[in-house]
């Protein structure tokens, strides 16, 4: 996902992506890579991003999108068995939406906790 808003601002306050570059210890093929979209902009860069340019972070940022690629899950041996209550598939290769992505982590994080209490347990009734 292009950061237009970045691109936008930069071009407007007449700076290269040399500059800018210079501004958060990268190199421009790496920051040319960050303003195109292909390398993550980390929240302390769109900090400084932001006081270099001399505008409100809002103003230039963009959510990054996040990819979720399912290709080989280390969980599931058999093609296109479903692997429990995600619906997810060997089969079912690409990328799920930010939103949705957030609430599997959710979901994820809190079964971790509710494996973790059942091992506590298995190991207090030894």
């Amino acid at each position: 996902m292009q950061k237009e808003k970045l691109r936008t601002v930069r071009k407007r306050k007449g700076f290269t992506q040399q500059q800018v570059a210079d501004a958060i210890a990268t190199d421009v093929s790496n920051y040319s890579r960050k303003e195109s979209g292909t390398v993550k902009i980390i929240q302390a860069e769109w900090d400084k991003l932001a006081k270099f340019l001399e505008v409100p972070v809002e103003e230039i940022y963009e959510e990054e999108e996040v990819k979720i690629n399912i290709e080989n899950p280390v969980f599931n041996d058999s093609p296109g068995a479903n692997v429990g209550n995600s619906g997810f598939s060997a089969n079912n290769m690409g990328y799920i939406n930010n939103e949705l992505s957030i609430e599997i982590i959710k979901n994820l994080q809190e079964y971790i906790s509710l494996l973790k209490e059942e091992i506590s347990k298995l190991k207090s009734e030894k």
